[in-house]
C-alpha cells in the first residue's frame, strides 16, 4: 500500500477494478453461444483468482523491489500472461468462436469505466505517484474514448444511425489512444527502459491496487476494442 495516499483515491480504484470485472461477466452472461454463457461462471472465476494472484505479488513488493530487472517483473509476471491469452483466443478456433459469440454493443459500453480510471490517474498525478504526462492534463486523451463510448454504443450499434466504418474507425482511435498512454506509462516507470519523467515517475502502477489497471482493466479494453474489430471487419 501507498503511505500518505487518501484512502478514498485506492478505494476508489478498487471499486473500478470490481465493476470492471462485472461489467465484463455480464457480457458472457448474454453472448450468442450457449456454450459460453454456461463457461462464464468459471471465467468469472479464472479472473477473480487473477486478480487475487496480482494483489498478493504487488503487496509482496515483486513488482516494486528491483528496478532495474530486465524484464521489468510487472512485464513478465502481471502483462505477458493477459497478452498471451489474447493472442490464444485469436489464434485458436474455440477462441474466435468465443470472441465472435460476444456482443458488440456491450463491448463498447464496457469502455465507460476509462472515465473514472482517468480521474483516479489524475489524483495520482496531484499526489507525485505519476508524471502529470499520464494525465489529461498531460498526453492522455483516453477519456475522450469513455466519453463517446455510450454514444458509439447507442446511436452506432443500438440504433445503427453510424455507418459500420465510422464505428470501426472509433475503435481503432480509441485503440490508439490507449496504446499512447500505455506507451508512456512504460516509459515513465523506473526501470531499465525509462526514457522522461525522471522528476516524477510512474511509482503507482507497482502498488497496490493500481497494478489492477495494467494487469486486468487495460488488457480487458485492448481485448474489447480487438473483438469489436474483428466483428465490424468480418461483417
Amino acid at each position: 500500500m501507498i503511505e500518505n495516499l487518501p484512502d478514498f483515491i485506492s478505494i476508489s480504484f478498487a471499486i473500478i477494478t470490481i465493476v470492471t470485472l462485472y461489467f465484463f461477466y455480464d457480457i458472457l452472461k448474454k453472448p450468442n453461444s450457449e456454450n459460453i454463457r454456461n463457461k462464464s461462471n468459471l471465467i468469472l472465476f479464472g479472473l477473480f483468482i487473477w486478480l487475487i494472484i496480482q494483489g498478493i505479488l504487488t503487496l509482496k513488493n515483486i513488482y516494486n523491489s528491483d528496478g532495474n530487472s530486465i524484464p521489468p517483473k510487472i512485464l513478465i509476471f502481471g502483462i505477458a500472461p493477459p497478452i498471451f491469452t489474447i493472442m490464444l483466443l485469436f489464434i485458436t478456433k474455440n477462441g474466435r468462436d468465443f470472441i465472435d459469440s460476444l456482443d458488440l454493443a456491450k463491448i463498447t459500453y464496457l469502455n465507460i469505466v476509462r472515465i473514472p480510471v482517468e480521474i483516479v490517474l489524475f489524483y495520482l498525478s496531484v499526489y507525485n505517484l505519476i508524471p502529470e504526462l499520464m494525465t489529461f492534463e498531460g498526453r492522455n486523451y483516453d477519456i475522450l474514448a469513455g466519453i463517446s463510448a455510450p454514444f458509439i454504443a447507442y446511436y452506432g450499434i443500438k440504433t445503427q444511425k453510424l455507418s459500420r466504418n465510422g464505428i470501426l474507425i472509433w475503435n481503432f482511435i480509441c485503440l490508439g489512444l490507449l496504446i499512447n498512454i500505455i506507451i508512456n506509462a512504460l516509459l515513465s516507470t523506473p526501470s531499465p527502459f525509462q526514457k522522461f519523467a525522471f522528476e516524477q515517475p510512474n511509482i503507482a502502477i507497482l502498488n497496490f491496487p493500481f497494478s489492477w489497471l495494467p494487469t486486468f482493466i487495460v488488457p480487458i479494453i485492448i481485448f474489447g476494442h480487438l473483438v469489436s474489430i474483428r466483428k465490424l471487419t468480418k461483417k
